[in-house]
């Protein structure tokens, strides 16, 4: 009954605001692109922009995305990872692309548990079934990787602890003590973070290079560099998060969240972008998810270039 009236008060404001014929058919074009189509263009992006990566990290991806990538040619191109233990409630998992032809043999092993294994005792981290894959795998030149995808919480809270179990658990395997690690993650970090209660991105950064790491933004990221930027009408529930047009910017979830770590001593980005087109360009200060780009998070990529040992020393 309170959704029906929910409902009715939503149908009473657009025929408010607008006429029937303008307003259902413009529904009817963002369910469309937004909705039943979203699956079918995120993956066409990936196919068509991004099938020269070697790696690609996803977040958030659904049973029914996992199904229809592995269907279409992404699935002869990569292999194509998910966690062992799937989330089925929310059906959100982070999942691992591999190019076949960089990573000839596939993944060798899932050492998700093993990450999970490794949190501080006594420290709840907030994380859920499907946040975390963590994969072992060796390209045709015989180096190994630890490759890591992961979705923080919506404070990013558990950002930090993940990564020090990551290090933890492959410092405590003599098996993956000379693996490289590539993570690449939504970190849910902030631009201007409530003490306590959000994890501040420039604190995020001392966090990574405290474990020999650095990211494709360096040592140390702009705090205004975002990959979101989006906001909520007030023709949805949570109307506590919704704000005019006008306060978009200010009221919005603009902040600076995605991440792809490696070590500072294995690999120098060479090339970053980010990306919330679909066309390997970002416009800055434009709300997305669009009609032709599904995501709120932008797609970011990175170039990396093996260090020399010359480098090192």
């Amino acid at each position: 009954m309170c959704g029906a009236i929910f409902d009715a008060i939503l149908v009473h404001m657009m025929n408010t605001v607008s006429a029937p014929d303008v307003w259902q058919s413009l529904k009817k074009t963002m369910v469309e692109n937004l909705n039943r189509q979203k699956v079918p263009h995120t993956l066409d992006i990936l196919e068509k922009v991004y099938v020269a990566s070697d790696i690609v990290t996803l977040q958030e991806v659904s049973g029914s995305f996992i199904e229809q990538a592995r269907k279409r040619a992404l699935g002869q191109q990569y292999w194509i990872v998910s966690p062992g233990e799937m989330d089925a409630v929310r059906d959100q998992n982070s999942v691992i692309f591999l190019k076949k032809e960089t990573f000839p043999a596939g993944p060798s092993a899932e050492i998700t548990a093993l990450v999970e294994n490794s949190f501080e005792e006594g420290v709840a981290v907030p994380i859920a079934k499907g946040d975390i894959l963590a994969i072992t795998a060796t390209d045709r030149d015989g180096i190994p990787f630890v490759v890591t995808s992961f979705h923080g919480d919506t404070n990013g809270l558990a950002t930090k602890p993940v990564l020090s179990a990551i290090v933890k658990a492959m410092n405590s395997d003599s098996t993956l003590v000379t693996h490289k690690l590539v993570f690449g993650l939504d970190a849910n970090t902030y631009e201007k973070a409530k003490p306590g209660k959000q994890q501040d991105v420039l604190e995020w950064a001392d966090h990574y290079l405290s474990y020999g790491l650095t990211s494709c933004w360096g040592d140390k990221p702009n705090p205004s560099n975002y990959t979101t930027f989006n906001s909520r009408t007030y023709l949805q529930p949570q109307l506590n998060k919704a704000c005019k047009k006008s306060d978009k910017r200010a009221n919005g979830d603009v902040n600076p969240k995605d991440f792809i770590l490696f070590g500072k001593k294995d690999f120098k980005a060479t090339k970053t972008w980010k990306d919330n087109t679909g066309e390997k360009k970002y416009i800055e200060d434009m709300a997305f998810p669009t009609l032709n780009f599904p995501s709120d998070h932008g797609i970011l990529a990175t170039v990396l270039e093996p260090i020399t040992t010359t480098e090192i020393s």
